[in-house]
């Protein structure tokens, strides 16, 4: 039991803790092409937002959205719908990618990627889903 409750606090406290590299970072890098991305998800966001109110797509944990609950689309938009959410997220891994270059270190691109998609869950509107680290969806209250 003792060791089980240390692997847990050791899993917990690497899934928190922020690394020495991702500290140094800057998360709002302001290069052409980071701006160029950001403003291809603001100007999408109106799009976006009724699929996330609807519970259609939500905020996975890889920093990602997903199509969540495809029936809450009407059928005849399922593929707009879909070609939308793989546009935002090629525009996200895009992001996470031109961040870490701004910083002259691509190898941080994973921790980038982690630490803004915990970002983007703690900053849902209420009703919107998220994934835990787990994978299990919840509605953010």
């Amino acid at each position: 039991m003792k060791k089980h409750l240390i692997a847990i606090l050791f899993a917990l406290a690497s899934l928190t803790a922020v690394t020495p590299a991702l500290a140094q970072a800057d998360l709002k890098a302001n290069t052409p092409a980071v701006t160029e991305i950001r403003g291809n998800i603001k100007a999408r966001f109106p799009q976006m937002r009724p699929l996330y109110e609807s519970g259609a797509v939500g905020l996975g944990n890889n920093g990602l959205v997903v199509v969540r609950d495809a029936n809450a689309v009407p059928l005849k938009d399922r593929q707009s719908v879909n070609a939308l959410v793989a546009e935002e997220n090629k525009d996200r891994n895009a992001l996470y990618k031109e961040v870490a270059n701004a910083n002259g270190h691509p190898e941080w691109e994973a921790e980038i990627r982690t630490t803004f998609a915990q970002r983007w869950a703690s900053r849902a509107h209420s009703g919107w889903w998220v994934q835990d680290a787990g994978g299990s969806w919840a509605q953010k209250p």
